[in-house]
């Protein structure tokens, strides 16, 4: 039984990770319909930044992950500019081809300024803790906190503020926002921030507890795009919900089945699922 607590909190901990990409990749399709590859280049960038700040400067982990927040949202709103926007009227195959484009240059970039090899992010919080009878690493308590307070608070922003509102209005009815004079462009640069600064802040949180390399971002986009097509393509709860069922699935086939399975999980729920339900649990329409 012990064995069983312990695999349903690293699920939690998973599924937290892959819920924080997922949610930027759904945001980003829901609104501009655009199925951003590049996004596992974002997540991988993150990781790097934090590492960079933490270990050449020297400052502290909480302000290196904010920092990486930034400058990945930031890294984001260019692509969006310099990428996708002189495409908006492209045949719909141009921006996949672009987005892949972006994928390995910025893999190319990181791997020129920082090498091919496998790099350990120290965290202050890697000590081991007696939690509900569990012994874990603070590490994975912060990733479970951490990104269900980010999920709440981008719940807030899109509830509560008119930007936010204005985010939902767009990938409800693009054309009847039109109308109403919501500034598509500045939605578009906003999303893209926010998409950006999740990848940043997932892959922040999870590095201490996996490495950092230049293709780390691969398994994770192909997770993450298993994750919106199970929970409904631009669907915000279907992100969430998807994310933690993939984490769930993972962690207990890895204990009960074999760990050389784990990753193929993904793609038999997939199947599975889809045979079930053929536009995802959550269709498009029904974010929070």
């Amino acid at each position: 039984m012990d064995i069983l607590f312990q695999q349903i909190f690293n699920a939690l901990t998973i599924g937290s990770v892959y819920s924080l990409v997922a949610l930027g990749l759904t945001l980003v399709y829901g609104i501009l319909h655009i199925p951003n590859f590049a996004h596992g280049a974002l997540y991988m960038v993150g990781g790097y930044i934090t590492l960079l700040f933490m270990e050449s400067m020297g400052i502290h982990y909480w302000l290196a992950i904010f920092i990486s927040i930034i400058i990945v949202g930031l890294l984001g709103v260019v692509m969006e500019r310099l990428v996708f926007h002189p495409l908006r009227n492209a045949p719909p195959i141009h921006d996949k081809i672009a987005a892949i484009g972006v994928l390995l240059f910025l893999e190319a970039l990181v791997q020129l300024v920082w090498g091919a090899e496998y790099r350990r992010m120290l965290s202050p919080y890697d000590i081991v803790v007696d939690f509900l009878g569990l012994t874990v690493t603070a590490q994975r308590l912060l990733i479970i906190g951490t990104a269900i307070i980010a999920m709440i608070l981008l719940h807030l922003f899109l509830k509560k503020t008119i930007t936010g509102s204005a985010i939902i209005a767009m990938s409800q009815n693009r054309e009847g926002a039109f109308l109403v004079g919501i500034n598509a462009n500045k939605v578009a640069m906003i999303t893209f921030f926010i998409s950006g600064a999740l990848a940043a802040f997932a892959s922040s949180i999870a590095s201490p507890i996996n490495l950092v390399f230049p293709g780390m971002g691969h398994l994770v986009i192909l997770k993450a795009f298993v994750i919106i097509i199970i929970g409904g393509m631009g669907s915000i709860p279907g992100a969430i919900i998807g994310g933690y069922i993939l984490g769930f699935s993972e962690s207990l086939s890895a204990t009960f089945i074999s760990n050389d399975y784990k990753d193929l999980i993904a793609f038999i729920l997939l199947v599975a699922i889809l045979t079930i339900k053929p536009k995802g649990l959550f269709v498009k329409g029904a974010q929070s």
